[in-house]
């Protein structure tokens, strides 16, 4: 006796069927999944700094000073705003206006005291100023540590639906060059704030563009 064939599902019923078991997934879940990615990035880039490079030797009297809470406190809003913007260029529907403008307002709010601190200061002090005693090192070891950073982040944003991959990517690399910035700030003892807004937004911002290249390539659906 032949099998009687099944009759052809159609297409309401294969999306009934598929959907069946489906169960909710909390809104907070793919933000939790690049977090830890991220973080895991950042714990890659700790470790590395501190074998590769040590702490700074006066980081217990340079707390005590406003330039170190201030290069922190600027690093901590480029890497956290970065990725709040990320996260919100992989949600489709959701607004990323205000991370973006709060993080063009940090930059450009930081730029502005750095420029005025800089034009502020006696005309022999101002190279040192600017230009600090690592200038040449600097750049390349934030741009160095934010790929490990980046990793994390182009792994966690994939499990996300980033509608442009490649703005999604930029914002990826400024968190990741913000983070690599504020690790690399335990090592750093330079506190000109005209040095940071130069040699450490730049790095900043080439991570971002790393990062764009990476999400045109790496978050398409």
């Amino acid at each position: 006796m032949k099998p009687t064939p099944h009759a052809p599902m159609d297409t309401d019923d294969l999306i009934a069927a598929l959907s069946a078991r489906l169960e909710p997934t909390s809104p907070r879940a793919p933000w939790a999944w690049l977090a830890i990615f991220v973080g895991a990035g950042v714990t890659v880039a700790f470790g590395s700094m501190w074998l590769r490079l040590g702490l700074r030797p006066d980081l217990a009297a340079a707390v005590a000073t406003p330039m170190f809470w201030t290069k922190f406190l600027y690093t901590v809003a480029l890497g956290g705003l970065g990725l709040w913007l990320a996260e919100r260029l992989c949600r489709p529907g959701a607004n990323p206006g205000r991370p973006a403008r709060m993080l063009q307002s940090v930059v450009f709010g930081f730029l502005i005291l750095a420029a005025f601190r800089y034009f502020s200061t006696a005309a022999p002090a101002k190279h040192a100023a600017l230009m600090g005693h690592s200038a040449s090192l600097c750049p390349w070891v934030i741009l160095t540590m934010s790929i490990p950073i980046l990793i994390g982040a182009i792994v966690g944003m994939r499990r996300m639906a980033p509608t442009q991959p490649t703005l999604a990517g930029f914002a990826g690399g400024l968190a990741a060059g913000g983070l690599a910035a504020f690790v690399y700030a335990f090592s750093c003892n330079e506190s000109g704030m005209p040095f940071v807004a130069v040699w450490y937004t730049l790095p900043v911002l080439g991570a971002g563009l790393i990062g764009a290249a990476a999400g045109r390539l790496l978050l398409r659906w």
